[in-house]
């Protein structure tokens, strides 16, 4: 990360990815890494495909032994059954996508009718460096998209390069979640984090199914209010990388990256609207900038660390829910980009317990989790590797 901060990195090819009163009762975790793992509990990560081109998000809809991979350059590749990377792309617009430094194609979310309408929604920045979201339908060839049915959901408009946020997905309520960083610069320049007034910096919660492209849910919480954006669900976020809903919990988690100090995890009931995760106010559990805050009203992170700890850039994971290894069922797992660490925290009453940090080496520049239909995890490397998350022998 540079000055402007933050997930950039130069990797392969030159291509640069990627990052008191009133307030939450969440209380900041102890300084420090987490304890290492409990005796007989051991993983380790097991690579089921190498070679990608920068691959930045891993998903597959219910009931679907593949595993579908987005690659930032701008495509989506499928590992089959069987494990083998297939060559032709399910999706491939690598001309539309503008990569410099923190775009391209950054995720991809199944409808969860997936398997009788064949949508596939994606987000990725443009060739003038705006963020798009888009719907594409599977074609007769189940491999394929039908790359002519690309329908346009929501254009935002970027005026710096960096922060683009870029995640999507269907939360357990059926509605469309993106995912925005706060439009780029250093300290968010623009004020965006807390102003209700644009889609910067927020989280968007969008009904694809009721209006074309898409209808405001009546729920979201400043729906009619003068001055603010109706797409609006959440805001107060610097750029959010990886986040993810766990039904089992009806919680939502949030990674954001921080500016030069802390990074942070987040975590809320998902059906709580209207939640300021406090930036540019606060960075993590601090004020941001020093000094003292106005607080009131923000919900500070359950678990966070500091950059001078070794890391600089936050990557949002899951909570496994998978049955291969029941031991850490409800660990939510996360990284960092440039430390490689595994480390997992269990929430427990709104806060993080259980902290671990699994032994299984450094797991290179981590960009992303993914889980496939079963529920079990894995990680991937910008280098080009995704691995499975495994108990060990």
């Amino acid at each position: 990360m540079v000055a402007v901060r933050r997930l950039t990195r130069l990797v392969a090819a030159s291509l640069v990815t990627l990052g008191a009163s009133g307030c939450s009762s969440v209380t900041a975790p102890p300084p420090g890494p987490p304890p290492p793992p409990p005796s007989g509990t051991m993983l380790r990560a097991t690579p089921v495909v190498s070679g990608l081109s920068a691959p930045v998000y891993l998903s597959a809809p219910p009931g679907d032994p593949r595993l579908f991979v987005v690659e930032q350059v701008g495509r989506i590749r499928i590992v089959d059954a069987g494990g083998q990377l297939l060559g032709a792309a399910f999706l491939d617009i690598v001309g539309d996508v503008d990569t410099e430094p923190e775009g391209g194609l950054l995720s991809l979310a199944f409808h969860p009718q997936y398997q009788s309408n064949g949508f596939v929604y994606i987000n990725s920045t443009n060739r003038q460096g705006h963020t798009v979201v888009e719907r594409y339908t599977v074609s007769g060839d189940p491999n394929r998209l039908d790359a002519s049915s690309a329908k346009l959901i929501i254009q935002i408009n970027q005026t710096r390069s960096n922060h683009n946020g870029g995640q999507l997905q269907f939360g357990p309520d059926g509605m469309l979640y993106i995912f925005m960083g706060d439009g780029g610069g250093s300290g968010d320049p623009d004020g965006n984090g807390q102003d209700l007034d644009t889609l910067h910096g927020k989280i968007l919660r969008l009904d694809v199914d009721g209006g074309d492209p898409f209808a405001i849910p009546s729920d979201n919480p400043f729906v009619g209010i003068s001055g603010a954006r109706d797409e609006i669900w959440a805001f107060g976020l610097r750029n959010p990388w990886r986040s993810s809903f766990d039904p089992a919990s009806g919680m939502l988690y949030v990674a954001d990256v921080g500016q030069n100090t802390i990074e942070e995890v987040n975590a809320v009931p998902a059906t709580q609207g209207g939640v300021n995760y406090g930036w540019n106010t606060m960075e993590g559990s601090s004020c941001f900038g020093g000094g003292s805050c106005d607080m009131t009203g923000l919900t500070l992170p359950v678990e966070e660390y500091t950059q001078a700890s070794g890391g600089c850039s936050v990557t949002g994971g899951r909570v496994y829910r998978g049955s291969a290894i029941p031991q850490i069922q409800g660990h939510y797992f996360y990284s960092d980009f440039c430390a490689g660490f595994l480390r997992s925290f269990r929430l427990q009453s709104g806060a993080a317990t259980d902290r671990v940090e699994w032994t299984v080496g450094n797991l290179g520049s981590v960009s992303s989790f993914g889980e496939d239909a079963s529920g079990e995890l894995y990680v991937l490397d910008i280098g080009g590797t995704v691995s499975r998350i495994e108990a060990a022998p």
